[in-house]
């Protein structure tokens, strides 16, 4: 069995997801490369294999149950265990924007499928492989959209934001990520959700002011974290003025 720490990114073939990938390949990390488009994830674990890592396509659709197990059971197979995480793959449906009172339940049903549904399924089918690992980290990368301090603070910059879908997916996410840190709060795997900012993909339009590899890194610190670190957290960029870092409240 490899001594390398093994790493899974789910969304991880473009964006924040394969900036993610990449950095922790650039770590040393065994970087599973999870995507749904064979071709697209092909692609992923190509250039990254060109950049140095060790890098493997997992296929894998967090809204497919068979897809998800299938892809556990590889791991297993494989790896025999997972030391980090990442579940980076997300929707926004940003061309399709909705007042709370023009809500498509079709449309909300479908992010939280991804955005929510897909988190439980892939951390619930992975957790057996993360504990076997000595020392686990789940990453959920969320979003300051998904904060009910923020949303509701007049202050803020994010409170003219006004639509239910994509935000309520990352406050559910929020919530996710509390109760998995609650109930492993014992064991040696932390559970942490990231603020990565606004980032330019394809998420967005490209439209946001920060860049993918900058919103990586907030997930790999988190990724990355030493055995003292937080456990229970919202962390990552600050819309402060200053570029700041820190906990970002629920």
């Amino acid at each position: 069995m490899t001594t390398k720490q093994i790493a899974l990114v789910t969304g991880a073939n473009k964006g924040i997801g394969f900036a993610t990938a990449r950095q922790l390949g650039e770590r040393g990390m065994t970087v599973l490369v999870g995507a749904r488009d064979t071709d697209r994830g092909q692609a992923a674990e190509k250039a990254l294999r060109e950049n140095g890592a060790d890098a493997h396509f997992i296929q894998l659709d967090v809204t497919d149950d068979e897809s998800v197990a299938r892809a556990a059971k590889r791991i297993s197979d494989e790896f025999g265990r997972l030391d980090i995480l990442v579940n980076n793959a997300g929707i926004a449906a940003i061309n399709r924007l909705e007042p709370p009172s023009g809500t498509s339940l079709d449309l909300l049903r479908e992010v939280y499928e991804t955005n929510v549904f897909g988190v439980v399924a892939v951390t619930n089918a992975l957790l057996p492989l993360l504990r076997q690992a000595p020392a686990a980290r789940i990453v959920n990368v969320s979003s300051e959209v998904g904060s009910l301090a923020i949303m509701s603070d007049p202050t803020h910059p994010l409170y003219p934001f006004i639509s239910i879908t994509y935000p309520s997916s990352k406050t559910a996410l929020n919530m996710v990520t509390t109760m998995y840190a609650k109930e492993l709060r014992d064991s040696s795997i932390k559970v942490n959700a990231a603020n990565p900012g606004y980032c330019a993909t394809d998420l967005n339009n490209n439209e946001g002011f920060r860049t993918p590899e900058q919103g990586a890194e907030v997930t790999v610190h988190l990724a990355t974290l030493p055995d003292d670190g937080p456990h229970g957290q919202l962390w990552g960029f600050l819309m402060d003025g200053k570029g700041s870092y820190g906990v970002v409240p629920w």
